[in-house]
């Protein structure tokens, strides 16, 4: 493989839907909404090159595709700490709102992560701090995501 290829990385192993293996390197990693993670990878397949004098040779070209993470394996000796991760905070699916002009109701509003009513900057909090603070009179649940439907589940 060329030196350019076997320098990139840090490589994993992906496994495909009929079971084969493959070596990828991993360009980046993506949390959806629903909290599952996913894998930018480039695979390095043969590509087809026309050269100026019209012969035509076979080189290496990385391919872009994502996996769900569950289908890529770390490869031990692979330093994955530089890779760009997207997404929410790992485990952080809520967020507190402060409410700043409130007479007799509620002082902070619980939102899901991917509210559009929550403020940015809002602070996040794990599922396990959310349930407890939903038990608190003086925060209240967002009436447009609803947190509490899906905490109700936790």
């Amino acid at each position: 493989m060329d030196d350019q290829y076997a320098s990139a990385g840090p490589w994993a192993r992906a496994t495909l839907p009929d079971g084969q293996q493959l070596d990828v390197i991993v360009t980046g990693r993506t949390r959806t909404i629903d909290g599952a993670w996913w894998y930018e990878l480039e695979a390095i397949l043969t590509a087809r090159t026309k050269l100026p004098d019209g012969r035509i040779i076979a080189e290496p070209t990385p391919v872009a595709f994502t996996m769900p993470a569950q289908q890529v394996a770390p490869i031990p000796g692979e330093n994955y700490d530089a890779v760009p991760t997207n997404g929410a905070i790992a485990g952080r699916q809520w967020q507190v709102e402060n409410l700043w002009r409130t007479i007799d109701g509620p002082s902070r509003r619980l939102h899901r992560r991917d509210c559009w009513q929550a403020p940015p900057g809002s602070k996040r909090i794990t599922t396990s701090e959310a349930v407890e603070i939903l038990t608190d009179p003086d925060v209240a649940p967002c009436d447009i995501c609803h947190p509490e439907r899906a905490l109700r589940q936790q």
